[in-house]
Parts: C-alpha cells; sequence; structure tokens
C-alpha cells in the first residue's frame, strides 16, 4: 500500500510517499528533506499522535475558562476520549501557567497543562 503525507515536521511541507507491507509495515519512505520527515512519516502511518489544546473551567477566577494542552503528544484513536475527560474537569482560582491540571490523563504518559493563569 502506498500513503501520500504532507510533512508538518518543519515549515518545509515536503509531500512524503511511504510504501507499507499488507500488515502495515514500514517498508520504505521517499520525499523527506530532512530526519525528522522520516521519523514523522513512519510515526504517522503507524501510531499517529497529536498535541492537543483546549480549555478548563475555572472557578473564581479573572475568567471563566483557562487554556490547556498535553504535555507530550497524545494517541490519535483517544483524542475525544481525552477530551472527556478535560471537560468534566472544574478547577479553582488561582491557575498559574505550567500547573498540572490532570495527571497522566487516561495513562497515555501526557499531563494536562495550563498555559496561562487565571
Amino acid at each position: 500500500m502506498i500513503k501520500n503525507i504532507v510533512c508538518v515536521a518543519c515549515p518545509m511541507g515536503c509531500p512524503i510517499t511511504v510504501t507499507l507491507s499488507d500488515g502495515g509495515e514500514v517498508l520504505e519512505v521517499k520525499g523527506n528533506t530532512c530526519p525528522r520527515g522520516k521519523a514523522y512519516a513512519v510515526t504517522e502511518c503507524t501510531a499517529p499522535t497529536r498535541m492537543l489544546t483546549s480549555t478548563v473551567k475555572v472557578t473564581g477566577g479573572r475568567t471563566a475558562m483557562v487554556p490547556v494542552k498535553t504535555s507530550v503528544p497524545v494517541p490519535k484513536g483517544m483524542m475525544l476520549d481525552v477530551m472527556k475527560e478535560i471537560n468534566a474537569v472544574e478547577i479553582a482560582a488561582p491557575v498559574t501557567i505550567g500547573q498540572v491540571i490532570i495527571k497522566d490523563v487516561l495513562g497515555t504518559g501526557a499531563d494536562i497543562i495550563a498555559t496561562n493563569m487565571c
């Protein structure tokens, strides 16, 4: 099987062609101009992950919400489940930048951290 993707590991946006075996194993990667492109293509075709950004409800703060993100990318297939966990949380002010809101969300190894203060 052949997959054509556009690399987002750097601003170049290389068009990459990935050849996969019938079992989903990467056989060949072509088109990348840097090693990050090859690593991105392999991950994207075998176990795609994404950084997740959202907001968490805050009580008693200057604003009703604080922006949050995952500390590391999470499996793409778990995005909706992680969002459900985030949506169920409400924290009390004050909130500081870098504060861990949810530790190791759903066993992914990713913490949900605040990216602003409130």
